[in-house]
């Protein structure tokens, strides 16, 4: 069916399940009413299981198609280890339960279609049984092969993948035991049978280093090497900014301008100009102008979509754009002509931007600082790193002073500020960790941050007052119930947040936060907190930040490695040189929907993959640490045990049957697993001494037990 065409029968079926006369039929038997040709009756199909995945159509349980009722739901199936799983739908404040009898067959992720068994209490969650599955996630699986004498089983990486992959010697393509493989499945299995596959790509042993991160891409369905038709796009790259480029642009060449990065960083897309004149800050944000060499509908556009972010892992990037425009021609560095998109600020004392102008300029970076150098000039005044960049101290202090003042105007106003110790990761020259220790942000790191924070206010208020096509980052105010349960839990430590009927204010989690700092469970609070909260995601309409607490804000500072930042420029740039007309204005209409799912999409599958590799890395490292004993503090409890968090990030848990001899359970109430006999408690963020007893690199998973 072409475009027209499914739009008609699409309207036609919303029409035809809307009649009141209308009784439930089968495929079969809406064929023939609608006289469907028979090479179209599989076209019809695939149109009515679009239409139960966005909630035009429901399906009864023999396989009738009918409108939507009260009882069913379209969600996302994620599994389990143990085979039951969870449905999560659009809106819902709750996930539904599914057990391991009424999935049907559904792997994690799968798109399905639910039907209620039993509504959500205060205290439950939802049932639900799984009528049909709408949408396959994968049909490709990583995972680790199990060699027999006539056939194997893939058993996969993802624990949430509760069946192994039955595999026939003849499709195993040699493959021996502690292979790390792609299976391609050719049979999904149901509740009393095991998906079936044959082995498509060996990618190593097990016990390889390097095998591990490149299965947890291949798991992810993250594009690694570059198509062709991208490869030929580069080769007429020039590598420097020409005399005709400049033209039009305004020069600020002049100002001195410097971007401030990680040590490792070679994507550096953002530089800094400040300046201060009668009490007003002048702040400068210069992005790399990629759009322009990244022009709408070529295949560097089709891939950078496809990928949508750059994924940072412990031993590799994956960039969004190759690396002749992420490390050369887009990169911001010194010494270089470059291109940008600059929002220039005007900030008074208060910090807040009293006039803007967005402009296409040209550039040139005097000195590529890290955040260790100018940290140590702005916190710790160290002499020699003074010395050495003397010319440019002044003009750091002014940033520390001017991001001092952007940062308590966001707190006045209630911005949450999460401030996690992340894990610094150190591999060998085999890919092999040898040490994992926090990694803390310092002051450098909060004066890039907060200067791209105004940049981004100030871009989406603008454009949202223009009343233009736009892409928004968006975070909604929690859900009630989850506020509920954190209140009881940050309870249990004698803490409390003041909440009306409806919402709650994100100066009440600041406050929060506040009164947690330096305490044993502050990094637990914290985190309880954060998961509280639903996540941020990329929108067309503009509804807020609640994290923020700003009513505006988009992601415009980091065109290299995001698509929202890159689609963005288009607009801003069309709109400079006057052609965002109607036309222009009724495409970005059209697309922005798709671009804003797909980079919300590809966004969390970055965010899972570098979880992921994280968590591998830290059971590799601990691997060769067993036996030996750390302090840590209790970061989950659980009906089976507990968990606790290292010093070094590392977490594992301790399973109550190897709690001592004592009979050990899980209290809900008190929030505590308790001795029966001894009346020994154990509670959240709580310090314990632990053993390191085993580190499953299968599972990915650390088992502590309680050191003497």
């Amino acid at each position: 069916m072409d475009e027209m065409t499914c739009e008609l029968r699409k309207n036609m079926l919303k029409d035809l399940f809307s009649d009141e006369n209308y009784h439930p039929m089968k495929l079969k038997e809406l064929c023939m009413l609608l006289q469907v040709p028979k090479d179209e009756r599989e076209a019809l199909k695939e149109l009515l299981d679009q239409m139960i995945a966005d909630g035009w159509v429901s399906m009864t349980g023999d396989g009738r198609y009918t409108k939507p009722g009260h009882d069913q739901v379209t969600g996302v199936f994620m599994g389990t280890a143990r085979g039951f799983g969870f449905v999560r739908a659009e809106g819902a404040d709750d996930d539904i339960f599914i057990s391991e009898k009424d999935t049907a067959g559904a792997l994690h992720g799968d798109i399905v279609l639910v039907r209620l068994l039993r509504q959500a209490t205060r205290t439950k969650r939802g049932e639900g049984q799984v009528l049909k599955i709408i949408r396959r996630a994968n049909d490709k699986i990583v995972g680790t092969y199990d060699k027999s004498k006539k056939f194997g089983f893939v058993i996969p990486d993802n624990a949430k993948i509760s069946k192994d992959i039955f595999v026939r010697s003849e499709d195993s393509m040699g493959a021996v035991t502690g292979h790390k493989v792609v299976v391609q499945l050719e049979s999904y299995g149901n509740a009393g049978k095991n998906p079936e596959g044959r082995i498509i790509e060996i990618l190593g042993h097990i016990d390889d280093p390097k095998t591990d991160v490149l299965s947890v891409l291949k798991a992810e369905n993250i594009p690694v090497e570059f198509p062709e038709d991208v490869v030929r796009q580069l080769k007429g790259l020039k590598s420097s900014v020409t005399a005709g480029e400049m033209d039009g642009r305004r020069d600020l060449r002049g100002l001195l301008t410097v971007t401030i990065d990680g040590e490792d960083a070679k994507d550096l897309d953002d530089a800094i100009t400040i300046s201060m004149e009668n009490g007003i800050y002048h702040l400068g944000v210069h992005i790399a102008d990629v759009s322009y060499y990244v022009q709408e509908h070529t295949p560097l556009d089709r891939e950078a979509l496809r990928r949508g972010t750059s994924v940072y892992l412990v031993d590799r990037v994956v960039p969004m754009l190759p690396h002749e425009l992420s490390n050369g021609i887009c990169s911001l560095n010194e010494g270089c002509d470059r291109l940008a998109l600059s929002c220039l600020m005007d900030i008074d004392a208060q910090g807040r931007v009293i006039g803007h102008e967005i402009a296409e300029t040209i550039i040139r970076v005097d000195r590529r600082m890290t955040y260790t150098a100018v940290d140590a000039i702005v916190t710790a005044h160290d002499p020699g790193v003074c010395r050495q960049y003397e010319e440019l101290v002044p003009m750091f202090e002014l940033m520390k002073q001017a991001a001092d003042v952007l940062r308590r105007k966001r707190q006045e106003r209630g911005g949450i500020d999460f401030d996690f110790p992340e894990a610094k990761i150190c591999l060998d020259a085999d890919g092999f960790p040898v040490d994992v220790r926090p990694y803390e942000r310092n002051a450098a790191t909060k004066i890039i941050e907060d200067f791209m924070l105004i940049a981004n206010e100030t871009i989406a208020e603008d454009f949202f007052w223009q009343e233009l096509p736009f892409l928004y980052r968006t975070h909604e105010t929690p859900d009630t119930e989850k506020i509920r349960r954190l209140m009881d839990m940050i309870a249990a430590f004698g803490y409390s947040m003041k909440t009306n009927r409806r919402e709650i204010h994100p100066k009440e989690f600041q406050k929060l936060l506040g009164r947690i700092q330096d305490t044993p469970e502050e990094a637990l609070i914290s985190r309880l907190a954060l998961r509280s909260m639903k996540q941020a995601r990329y929108t067309t309409e503009n509804t807020g930040h609640f994290g923020l607490a700003v009513k505006y804000y988009c992601h415009f500072t980091s065109p290299i490695r995001r698509y929202p930042d890159l689609q963005i420029h288009r607009i801003i740039k069309e709109n400079l040189h006057g052609t965002l007309n109607e036309v222009r204005q009724a495409h970005y209409r059209k697309i922005l929907p798709e671009v804003a799912g797909q980079s919300s999409m590809t966004e969390r599958r970055a965010d899972e993959a570098e979880r992921e590799v994280e968590r591998l890395k830290k059971v590799e490292y601990m691997s060769s640490h067993i036996g030996e004993i750390y302090t840590g503090v209790v970061s989950g409890l659980a009906g089976f045990g507990m968990y606790v968090e290292l010093e070094n990030t590392c977490e594992g848990i301790i399973r109550l049957q190897d709690m001592d001899d004592d009979f050990y359970y899980y209290d809900e109430d008190a929030f505590a697993i308790i001795g029966e006999m001894s009346g020994v408690s154990y509670t959240l963020g709580q310090s314990v001494r632990v053993c390191a007893a085993e580190a499953d690199k299968m599972s990915r998973t650390l088992r502590f037990v309680l050191a003497d």
